[in-house]
């Protein structure tokens, strides 16, 4: 299976070392105010999903919803992960518009 556009993008973020992954991890670049792009995954726990969620809504952190853990997890190379922080406005930028359009199909 071809990977998606934006997980393309995620690897190559990842290898410039523009990401962090982990829910603890990505709460705190969430409050020092370093993400700029957070990707959640559509099975996360309710607990995750409403830290991550609340967290990126207080401190107006863009957050994108991708498939699952394993999907997110395989962009950077990784077992499973749950949530991802972009730490770069750039790719941020980029990884949003291919997300948005890949969620309208």
């Amino acid at each position: 299976m071809n990977k998606p556009q934006w997980a393309k993008l995620l690897g190559l973020a990842n290898r410039a070392r523009k990401i962090i992954s982990g829910e603890e991890l990505t709460v705190k670049e969430i409050q020092k105010g370093r993400a700029k792009l957070v990707l959640l995954s559509a099975d996360a726990s309710p607990n995750t999903k409403k830290k991550v969620q609340d967290k990126a809504a207080y401190y107006q952190v863009p957050l994108r919803w991708v498939d699952n853990r394993q999907v997110l997890g395989q962009a950077i190379g990784k077992e499973a992960r749950v949530v991802v922080a972009v730490v770069d406005a750039g790719f941020a930028k980029k990884l949003s518009t291919l997300l948005d359009h890949t969620m309208r199909g």
